[in-house]
């Protein structure tokens, strides 16, 4: 085999090899890709109470309570289709409150509370997070930046 072709054969085993690893990759991190799930999908894709994932949603009215020691507060999360209770042990951010679109980071316990490391809440008042705004929407209850108007 002349050298050129051996160089070509190395190439070509390289980039099928390269090839591979890649779609390895793809294939184990395809559900860390997800930036979170909703109410509607926690439960069929969380695999066990180990894993930590993000839900997202909104934080349904009239739901939260706050515990005695004042760090532990308990709300539910919403896509309108389906709630999620939630704890977190920790202080919330200044704009976390009720009907308002948040993602918490944790895990999802056996008995199907969902345990928040962190809790991520909205910064102004036009700004949703795109997911949130899309599982709204698919639910048919989106609304828009103004807080009318919902989907038909």
């Amino acid at each position: 085999m002349k050298r050129k072709h051996r160089r070509m054969v190395i190439v070509a085993g390289g980039m099928a090899a390269l090839g591979i690893v890649t779609a390895f990759l793809a294939v184990g991190l395809e559900d860390n890709l997800v930036f979170f799930y909703s109410p509607s999908e926690i439960a069929e894709k969380v695999k066990g109470p180990d894993q930590r994932v993000r839900l997202g949603g909104l934080v349904e009215m009239d739901s939260m309570a706050k515990s005695a020691d004042g760090l532990t507060v308990t709300f539910r999360i919403t896509d309108m289709a389906e709630t999620v209770p939630v704890t977190f042990t920790g202080l919330l951010p200044d704009l976390f409150r009720e009907g308002q679109g948040v993602v918490c980071e944790g895990s999802l316990r056996a008995d199907g509370v969902f345990e928040a490391a962190t809790v991520l809440a909205k910064h102004d008042e036009n700004y949703m997070p795109k997911e949130v705004a899309d599982a709204l929407k698919e639910a048919g209850n989106w609304q828009g930046a103004n807080g009318a108007g919902a989907a038909p």
